[in-house]
């Protein structure tokens, strides 16, 4: 399996992005994707997941702000932020879990205040 992350960036704190992680590969054998983030200094956290199923699951400090989707025919996942805070910046990862966890090689976020 192979991803892709893209939609990171520089951001004022309030404003929104919305990252788009593209899988390849073994697709069918993945039953959760995730969105993780590290910051400096920091270990990586689970911030979003979503299952096969379309269930979703979310860290405290994204709920309510951030929304993880799916598209499966386009084998799309994305993650909606807003109202971004500076202390959301971090280099954030798409994962994806099979037999294995698969990751991206990681998208930008900063937001400044």
């Amino acid at each position: 399996v192979q991803l892709v992350e893209s939609g990171g960036g520089l951001v004022q704190a309030g404003g929104s992005l919305r990252l788009s992680c593209a899988a390849s590969g073994n697709i069918f054998s993945i039953y959760v994707m995730a969105w993780y983030r590290q910051a400096p200094g920091k270990q990586r956290e689970l911030v979003a997941a979503i299952t096969s199923g379309g269930s979703t699951d979310y860290v405290d400090s994204a709920k309510g702000r951030f929304t993880i989707s799916r598209d499966n025919a386009k084998n799309m996942v994305y993650l909606q932020m807003n109202n971004l805070k500076p202390e959301d910046t971090a280099v954030y990862y798409c994962s994806a879990l099979a037999a294995v966890r698969f990751w991206g090689q990681g998208t930008q976020v900063t937001v400044s205040s």
